[in-house]
């Protein structure tokens, strides 16, 4: 009997689906603290870009359980995700938010930060999607207080310096002693949006 194939679409929606749930895995993981699971999720000489850190894979699963060693206990809430394939390469976009509850001149405050996570995914062996890459591209944030009516006791002077874009992420990441990069793409510079955009695309040999 020949060899049956299957249609290229239900090929496709299966690697979609794969896609998605690595990128579901590897988010899900890194909020529980399920750090050996989250750690399969990358390729080993994947990067990784955002506010906090930039390196492989690995070393980004090494610095998320630092983090949550010192009580930074940042979550996320994911939008849907939007996989375009292109044979053994992916790129994968959706929205996301990113919740951080913070003490701030012991004022209990907490921050949101919305981005827009492109992650690359890359089957290297049969069946075996893994992260090549993980960016953040940065829109905007707020910092509220839980209570009604209590003011944030931030200033204009301490926030000033940083991005409009991801301004207060950076003042409540720089806060806790990490250095945030400043130059990351975001929704206040455009341009760096889009070459981000033609950088993650292009490595799939797609068009953004």
């Amino acid at each position: 009997m020949a060899e049956q194939t299957l249609p290229k679409a239900v090929l496709d929606a299966a690697d979609v689906s794969a896609v998605t749930q690595l990128i579901l895995t590897e988010r899900e993981s890194r909020d529980l603290g399920r750090w050996d699971r989250m750690r399969e999720c990358f390729h080993p000489d994947s990067l990784v870009r955002i506010s906090w850190y930039r390196g492989d894979g690995p070393g980004f699963v090494a610095a998320s359980i630092e983090m949550a060693r010192r009580k930074v206990l940042a979550r996320h809430r994911l939008g849907p995700i939007l996989v375009r394939l292109a044979g053994e390469r992916a790129v994968a976009s959706l929205a996301a938010a990113i919740d951080i509850p913070v003490t701030l001149k012991g004022v209990a405050a907490h921050l949101s930060s919305h981005a827009r996570f492109v992650y690359r995914a890359e089957r290297r062996a049969p069946d075996a999607w893994r992260i090549a890459g993980f960016d953040a591209i940065y829109m905007r944030d707020e910092l509220t207080t839980p209570i009604a009516g209590q003011a944030v006791p931030v200033s204009w002077d301490e926030v000033a310096a940083f991005r409009p874009s991801y301004r207060m992420l950076s003042y409540v990441l720089t806060s806790q002693g990490y250095v945030v990069d400043p130059d990351l793409p975001g929704e206040d510079r455009p341009e760096s949006v889009e070459a981000r955009y033609r950088e993650l695309y292009g490595w799939a040999g797609l068009a953004p």
